[in-house]
């Protein structure tokens, strides 16, 4: 950004025409919200495809900006237009939402011009489309010189998250009496969603890259990097035994702390290997791995005790070392990566479309007033002709502001929408004082020049981190810039009022127009979590059957879990933002689900982390078949419940079958007469800890249920892809609208 706005500044300096500056401005910024990571050759086609759709919009512009009653239903068609292609994928939502953006920035150039086109039709399209090209050039030769620096980078903030993981997941061995478990787990599942999202980045960044260069040493690196994350993730999700029963019977011992300390020093561990990734220096764990050894000590000493009241505890605890331990293994696998053998299974999910027809099948399950992404369509352009009936109506200065603030706001849900809403108008403020004072304080022409390339980094550094200094920036680089064209004192009051006019809009619009109430869909969300967990299970029951195989099946599985999950933490945090009236008490029953849920996903992870352990021979052949049949049971009532969350149908009492299972699971393996089977009876544990998640679930899911119905149409999910965190080994996050409508 700093190459392409420095390079902006001194071609205006070197022709003596400072106003060029504008256009190749608000052409830099627009390219920049454009740009998707991929790997060079991916990059220069997405480039083209974004020079293409620049200079299609802004002629369009530039050809109907005379003549309103035509401009008026082009805006909201093509608005419309450019939100569905959002559903195709990331990358399309992406460089449509730039396009709008640098749609409203034409008009914006144009009225700086006295809203004429100068003569001269191409003149000022051309400066936009260059400045876009300016910068798309920039970037594709940096992609093509550090291809893997956003890579590493990723990578390291995956490790950031999942040590914040584990240091939160320590506070729930705390040794007290007393303790908020809930909120403790609330806190998890949050930060779970963050790990998530981390995850999913990350794998797209490496598939992007590894096409066509999978013999890259580097990127192999980095995949197994990738793996190694995966399987702590797993790992650590993992829980062994309900936290209080073991509090409750250890409280006077010291193994809780030393599980407490060992998950903590493996938090700061991770963050010491993103540090590593970074700086490219040594990474050391060695205070984890002595908390690995005091732990260990702890339950030796435990078992030498004899004490017969501990010993499923006991078990549990042991498992629970294990897992522990593997984990630290892995820490030690990343120290060296390049040591570690290939997956046999190495491949990733590809969720881009295969054809035209897979493109416009994705456009087409979208086209139903069911979809967010059909709504947010709706609601945004219906949002953008009222803003644009608005500056006619009443002629402000300056007036396309207001369709500016509007697109960057209006966003697909109401809790996003009320956030960016506040962001954006303290930010303006902010930045109109910072302007105002820095370009009285320097009125030289250069030093603002100076000052306009200095606010464009500032906005770019903090766009995605810390909204409200990004607009702050990105005000005063307009003050700077528009006042060496003329007066940008004048632009202050407009741009202030222009900005509440254009939040007004956005408010009103995603409150009146098709609103997107979380609570609406919340039993679909828990519904879908519920169903992806079940899936989990079954894949994992097939890999104690038919042998640990980390495959793209079960990775697939665990992936959809985990996804389901955040999103069902995203939409309750959402709700949260929502009128009191709407949200009413479905958050909290909300929360309660997400801590069950999150319970179960624990005990499935746990199972799922034992992979591999059991021996099969004739003897226990047939005992491993029953416990098999029994736990597709488990899935087959879980299945059944969240069918009737998702059509909103009284939940059968699971009671008499929870009994059942539980008998089974609480017997003694047919084969392990003495302790040289252990692994089998902690497996039988975790089935046990599963199937007594049945009643909580059930109960869980008839407070969801037992609500007003939805009127017809609301709350569906169009195809379903889009809200669920399904379909994909490593989605998850809102893909409505882009990255460009978040970040600008």
């Amino acid at each position: 950004m700093f190459l392409a706005f420095s390079g902006a500044i001194a071609l205006s300096w070197s022709q003596d025409q400072i106003s060029l500056a504008i256009p190749l401005f608000l052409g830099i910024i627009a390219s920049a919200l454009s740009e998707t990571d991929d790997n060079w050759e991916g990059r220069v086609r997405a480039l083209l495809v974004t020079l293409i759709c620049f200079l299609v919009a802004s002629s369009s512009v530039e050809l109907l900006f005379p003549w309103p009653w035509l401009f008026a239903p082009g805006l909201a068609l093509s608005a419309f237009t450019f939100i569905m292609l959002g559903a195709i994928e990331q990358r399309y939502a992406t460089i449509a939402s730039a396009t709008l953006i640098l749609s409203v920035y034409s008009m914006i150039n144009i009225e700086q011009h006295g809203g004429t086109t100068d003569g001269n039709f191409w003149h000022q399209p051309l400066l936009l489309v260059g400045g876009a090209a300016w910068y798309g050039a920039i970037s594709v030769v940096w992609c093509a010189l550090f291809s893997r620096q956003p890579v590493k980078q990723s990578m390291a903030q995956l490790y950031r998250e999942l040590g914040e993981y584990l240091i939160i997941k320590a506070t729930l061995f705390e040794p007290l009496r007393g303790v908020d478990v809930e909120s403790r787990r609330v806190a998890l599942a949050r930060q779970n969603g963050r790990v998530v999202t981390a995850l999913n980045q990350a794998k797209e960044m490496i598939f992007r890259r590894l096409e066509g260069q999978r013999g890259s040493r580097k990127l192999n690196r980095y995949l197994r990097l990738y793996f190694i994350a995966q399987d702590i993730h797993e790992r650590v999700s993992a829980s062994h035994y309900p936290y209080s029963a073991l509090t409750e019977t250890f409280f006077h011992h010291d193994v809780l702390f030393r599980c407490q300390r060992l998950l903590d020093q493996q938090g700061r561990a991770c963050k010491r290997l993103a540090k590593a990734l970074l700086l490219r220096q040594p990474f050391e764990h060695g205070q984890s791995e002595q908390a690995l050894e005091d732990l260990r000590a702890s339950i030796v000493y435990l078992r030498a005790q004899r004490n017969p009241e501990w010993t499923p505890l006991l078990r549990s605890l042991q498992a629970l070392g294990r897992n522990l331990a593997t984990l630290e293994d892995q820490l030690s696998s990343a120290h060296n990566p390049d040591a570690v053998v290939d997956q046999k299974d190495a491949s990733l999910l590809d969720r881009s479309p295969r054809s035209f027809r897979d493109a416009w099948e994705r456009i087409r399950l979208n086209l139903t007033p069911g979809s967010p992404t059909f709504r947010h369509a709706l609601r945004l352009s219906t949002a953008l002709l009222v803003g644009y009936g608005v500056l006619h109506l009443v002629h402000p200065t300056q007036g396309y502001w207001i369709l500016l603030t509007t697109l960057f706001v209006c966003r697909p849900n109401f809790g996003a929408t009320r956030r960016f809403l506040r962001q954006r108008i303290i930010g303006t403020v902010v930045g109109l004082v910072v302007g105002w004072a820095l370009i009285s304080l320097f009125p030289n022409p250069l030093l603002q020049s100076l000052i306009s390339v200095v606010a464009g980094v500032v906005f770019f550094a903090n766009r995605e981190k810390h909204y409200v200094i990004a607009t702050a920036a990105i005000t005063t680089l307009v003050l700077s810039s528009f006042n060496q064209v003329g007066d940008g004192f004048d632009l202050i009051l407009p741009r202030l009022i222009d900005t509440l006019i254009g939040a007004l809009i956005s408010g009103l619009a995603v409150f009146f127009i098709l609103p997107d109430w979380q609570g609406r869909r919340l039993h679909k969300v828990a519904s879908t979590a519920l169903t992806n967990s079940t899936l989990y299970l079954r894949e994992i029951i097939h890999q104690y059957e038919a042998g640990k195989q980390d495959d793209l099946a079960y990775r697939l599985a665990r992936r959809n879990a985990h996804n389901a999950d955040a999103a069902l933490s995203t939409v309750l945090a959402n709700m949260l933002q929502e009128p009191g009236h709407y949200r009413k008490k479905d958050a909290d029953e909300g929360f309660r689900f997400l801590v069950v849920s999150h319970t179960l996903l624990g005990y499935l992870s746990a199972l799922g982390a034992h992979r591999g352990a059991l021996a099969a021979n004739e003897s226990n052949a047939e005992s491993d078949a029953e416990i098999y049949a029994a736990a597709r049971r488990i899935a087959d009532r879980f299945d059944a419940i969240a069918a009737n969350l998702q059509s909103r149908q009284p939940i059968d009492d699971p009671r008499a079958e929870q009994n059942a299972l539980v008998a089974i699971f609480e017997q003694e393996p047919t084969a392990a007469q003495d302790d040289a089977d252990d692994e089998r009876r902690v497996i039988q544990t975790q089935l046990l800890h599963i199937s007594r998640q049945l009643v909580p679930m059930s109960e869980a899911a008839a407070r969801l249920i037992a609500r007003p119905v939805e009127t017809p149409g609301e709350g569906k999910s169009g195809d379903g892809k889009g809200d669920d965190g399904k379909d994909d080994e490593e989605d998850s996050g809102e893909k409505i609208g882009g990255k460009a409508a978040e970040n600008a």
